[in-house]
């Protein structure tokens, strides 16, 4: 399993006010998009969600999403090292991520660019 890097994932109450200080704290322009009713932009290792309470209440329980070269072997790796797959792999826009439990309670979304 190859661990690519992480996205930082950061909810706001209100998406236009906080994407213009998001970019200039990492120098870029965000990347907007949709999904299940939350509007999300990322920008450099943050993904910044704002929607409804009830949608946001279950991302916040996803610590960060973690890249990796294939979502299919993190799943075999992560399952034999003892966390619990709880979602997943499903394809997405971007290519494919899956949810797991750790062995410790955390949760975290691992995606990879594969379509």
């Amino acid at each position: 399993m190859e661990i690519l890097g992480a996205t930082l994932r950061v909810c706001v109450d209100d998406l236009e006010t906080a994407v213009p200080f998001y970019e200039r704290l990492a120098g870029g322009r965000a990347q907007r998009f949709e999904r299940g009713g939350v509007s999300v932009a990322a920008i450099g290792c943050f993904l910044l969600m704002s929607g409804p309470e009830s949608e946001l209440e279950v991302l916040r329980k996803v610590a960060a999403t973690i890249a990796v070269k294939d979502v299919e072997e993190t799943a075999q790796v992560l399952t034999e090292l003892g966390a619990r797959v709880i979602a997943g792999p499903l394809a997405t826009p971007g290519g494919r991520n899956l949810i797991a439990l750790h062995p410790d309670g955390s949760v975290y979304e691992y995606a990879d660019r594969r379509v």
